[in-house]
């Protein structure tokens, strides 16, 4: 495991898979928004189905009314965003179900959404799903180099205090 310890203050957090799937990097994601890192640093994965769960311990600390992403914070202050799929958003909540809400606190493996994944592939621009440290400025992000991802298993990303 990365984790560094300076006192009793964890200096790092390992994000793992919130969803099974292919792993894409972040460049490869067909939205500039992503692909551009101008919502932060991150990864990416290809669904192979229609569950999240939470890739850390920590506090949900955004749900989009649309359910189509879910933002966390953790002990370290990283705020890390799963945003499924691409345009998402104008789906309306259609084929979205979640199962948390804005304050709950989260451990690893917990289920937050679930989704229709043939839904999204009909009706999104693509089914690929963000996973984003979006306040990556104040951290040091170590990325993975698995191509495949197990949710709640797999280490996508390393989150270092700087």
């Amino acid at each position: 495991m990365f984790k560094k310890l300076f006192g009793n203050k964890e200096q790092s957090v390992v994000v793992v898979a919130p969803i099974n799937g292919k792993v894409v990097a972040l460049e490869d994601v067909p939205d500039p928004v992503f692909s551009e890192k101008m919502m932060g640093e991150g990864i990416a994965i290809q669904p192979v189905e229609g569950t999240i769960v939470s890739p850390v311990e920590g506090e949900i600390v955004q749900l989009f009314p649309t359910k189509h992403a879910v933002g966390l914070k953790t002990k370290t202050g990283a705020e890390i965003l799963i945003h499924i799929g691409l345009e998402t958003v104008s789906m309306e909540g259609e084929g979205f179900e979640s199962f948390v809400k804005q304050g709950d606190k989260v451990k690893v493996g917990d289920r937050l959404i679930t989704f229709d994944k043939n839904l999204v592939e009909e009706k999104a621009k693509s089914i690929v799903t963000p996973i984003i440290v979006t306040n990556s400025d104040e951290f040091g992000v170590e990325l993975t180099s698995e191509s495949q991802a197990s949710a709640g298993e797999t280490e996508l990303l390393t989150v270092n205090n700087k």
